[in-house]
Order: C-alpha cells, then structure tokens, then sequence
C-alpha cells in the first residue's frame, strides 16, 4: 500500500546545548544538506508539540519527557513560516501542494548528547556553536531559525558571556 501524502504542516526543532552548541544532521538522500530536525505531522489534529517531540525521538534517538531531557525542554517558539516546497519534494504531497507551513520549536539538552540517526534519513551528525551552525545549513529558513537562538532564548549570544562585552 503507498504512503498517503505528506501533510503540509510541518516543525522545524533546533537541538541545542546551554553553551548554545547546535546539533545539524546530515540527509540521506541529499549529501552535504545539513538541517536541524524537521517532519511533518502524521495527523491533521496531531498537537504540533507533540509532532516536534516524535519527530525528535525519530531521528535522533533525543526523548523530550526523559529524565535528561524533561517536557520544559522543548520550547515552542509560537512562529512559523511558509515556503515553497522543493520540486524534488513535492511528489510526497497530494496533487497541487507546493507550499508548506512549518512552525518553530527548539529543545535544550544538557550536553552535547550522543545521537542515534534514522539510517534512511541521516547519515551524520555534528554538535557546532550556533553560528557556524547556521552557516552549515543548506536551507536559508533553518539558518536564520539557528541565528534567532540567542534571542528567542532572552539570551545574548554566548561569545558574549566570555569577553562581558555587548554587541
């Protein structure tokens, strides 16, 4: 039976440390694209929460309500945008569908936590600091969602921490 079509709602979830180290994955299906945690919803009524939480789960092994990483970690950004899927990617959607919403999330864990990738999404993984996370990502949304951090946390960025110094 075929997969029925992707729905297009979908989360975008930075994993990050306190230090504000970023966890990028590496797609399987397009080397050198490095992307946070993406996915889309399973269910129309599926809460966006949870599809960030599942989708975390899946393809890094990361469980947001373990005792490592509890249910506060995962911070809904109330945010999304909507872009124009990739015609590479459209043929997972129903006839017609080009755009997809995709709404904010990132989740804090305590350290630079070891990964288990799903094999037929991902092949590697890197923890880099923040920006130079975001200079890895191939799409420009998940850079700027990376670039954001600092701010969405009520935080300066953590180069400031060390020289005491405001940019």
């Amino acid at each position: 039976m075929p997969k029925p079509p992707k729905i297009p709602q979908s989360v975008l979830v930075i994993i990050h440390t306190p230090a504000l180290d970023v966890l990028l994955i590496e797609r399987a299906d397009h080397p050198g694209f490095w992307q946070s945690v993406t996915g889309s919803k399973d269910a129309l009524d599926e809460p966006l929460a949870e599809t960030a939480a599942r989708e975390v789960a899946e393809e890094t092994g990361i469980v947001v309500g373990s005792a490592l990483v509890p249910p506060g970690a995962l911070f809904d950004w109330q945010y999304s945008i909507e872009y124009e899927i990739y015609p590479e990617f459209r043929h997972r959607y129903a006839e017609g569908v080009i755009h997809n919403t995709e709404h904010w999330f990132s989740v804090q864990v305590p350290e630079q936590l070891e990964v288990t990738l799903a094999p037929r999404e991902h092949t590697a993984f890197v923890w880099l600091p923040y920006e130079e996370a975001a200079s890895r990502c191939f799409s420009s949304s998940n850079a700027d969602a990376i670039l954001q951090l600092p701010k969405r946390l009520g935080r300066r960025p953590a180069d400031e921490f060390s020289t005491g110094r405001s940019q």
